[in-house]
């Protein structure tokens, strides 16, 4: 194709053509998306021994041998026995809470706990011993409870019993937990492991457990300390004071059970 000026007389410059060349659309192979990996050996048993029902299956066993270790140890040797000469003062005391806890988590009653408290410490340091332990053996239950039983626990929440009594935990902690330790009825590992099944909170428990069992605790530590002289006024008090939480629980549970049946 010639330019315009070859008409006008001018020297002809030759413009060369547009060739329009057509899109090539080059067929780009994406990367294939790698297969998923089957999880190795080692996963599928972390999975298996972190899943909830060997979690608990891991608490009911260390709760068994707990229970056999204090049937062989014999913890009530210590009311008769007392503790070695070498240990006195505020490390007996130490001792003994720690003691005392331990031996809630592995179901030992608490009845016999506050009385050696009071027999082996007095009144006051035993009240303080057999009060460290209450709060100490609560708070590992409840932590044992929750890491090792919540998960497989919860789904099986399905009675009317049980659901009311989760409602109860989970909604009113402190207040449901405050009586159920001013008013013995519930026994105390039960207690523990329900409110760690329930959504309540660690701190509203063990607040309500160290303030709902300072009644209780001081009328057995000061049964205990007085034990010598069982006709004194001291010793009569505490047994009443034993009494009567224990027929007014009663007296509450019977009327939470008719009302649960009205349902």
């Amino acid at each position: 194709m010639l330019d315009a000026s070859t008409r006008s007389g001018g020297t002809a410059t030759a413009s060369p053509r547009a060739v329009g060349t057509p899109d090539l659309a080059l067929a780009v192979p994406l990367p294939a998306a790698p297969a998923p990996h089957a999880p190795g050996p080692a996963a599928r048993w972390a999975r298996a021994l972190l899943s909830p029902w060997s979690r608990l299956s891991l608490l009911v066993v260390l709760l068994l041998s707990a229970a056999s270790v204090m049937v062989l140890f014999e913890p009530q040797r210590l009311l008769t026995d007392g503790f070695p000469s070498r240990l006195g003062g505020a490390a007996a005391v130490v001792l003994y809470a720690v003691a005392y806890g331990v031996c809630t988590v592995a179901f030992v009653p608490r009845p016999l706990l506050n009385l050696g408290a009071g027999a082996l410490f007095g009144s006051q340091l035993g009240l303080g011993a057999a009060l460290a332990g209450t709060v100490l053996g609560a708070g590992l239950a409840f932590c044992l409870g929750r890491a090792l039983g919540q998960d497989a626990l919860r789904p099986l929440l399905r009675g009317r019993w049980l659901k009311a009594a989760d409602w109860q935990l989970s909604r009113h902690g402190f207040r449901s937990m405050l009586a159920t330790r001013l008013f013995p009825g519930v026994p105390f590992a039960a207690a523990n492991y329900c409110a760690a099944v329930s959504r309540m909170g660690l701190l509203p428990f063990l607040l309500a457990t160290a303030l709902g069992s300072i009644p209780n605790t001081a009328a057995y530590a000061v049964a205990g300390a007085r034990a010598s002289t069982p006709t004194s006024p001291a010793f009569l008090i505490a047994l009443a004071c034993i009494a009567v939480p224990g027929l007014v629980g009663a007296a509450v549970a019977w009327r939470k059970r008719r009302q649960l049946r009205g349902r």
